[in-house]
């Protein structure tokens, strides 16, 4: 099964048309506090405009609750990372939008369907690592929405 994106030529990824994507919590955390080293190229994809981002209040709310959970602080403190420089991270390079309306596939997991929905509404590539997010991959592609659980740029 692929697990990345493949896109298309570099000159068809210009800011004015980049591809949004919805980026779940855990990929946020990969990126920022795990420093997971299969994200470089999801960072430069945000940072060049190759993809917008695409993210909700709500979201924020819920990236700024969890960098407080024990493990997450524990590591963030090992690691030097502080709670406010992820959400400068995400409040840079996130564009925030309007709650989505409900999608026709529910999650069965409640604080996952926020993504979602999002997803579904911009007809966005959805970045999750969870296993309720991923079992509707197949349904989700029915409504113009990939799944994947990384970002990977390939040049041709």
């Amino acid at each position: 099964m692929t697990q990345g994106l493949v896109t298309s030529s570099p000159q068809t990824s210009s800011p004015q048309t980049s591809s949004p994507v919805v980026i779940d919590t855990n990929i946020v955390l990969d990126i920022w506090v795990y420093q997971d080293p299969a994200t470089p190229p999801l960072i430069n994809a945000l940072e060049e405009g190759k993809l917008q981002w695409l993210a909700t209040v709500p979201m924020r709310e819920e990236l700024l609750r969890v960098l407080d959970y024990p493990h997450i602080a524990q590591r963030r403190n090992r690691d030097g990372v502080s709670a406010e420089a992820v959400l400068a991270h995400f409040d840079r390079l996130a564009k925030i939008q309007a709650i989505a309306p409900k999608a026709p596939y529910i999650c069965k997991d409640e604080d996952d369907q926020k993504f979602i929905d999002l997803a579904v509404a911009h007809h966005a590539l959805l970045l999750s690592k969870d296993k309720q997010v991923l079992r509707l991959t197949n349904r989700l592609a029915r409504l113009g929405v990939a799944v994947r659980q990384k970002w990977v740029l390939c040049d041709s």
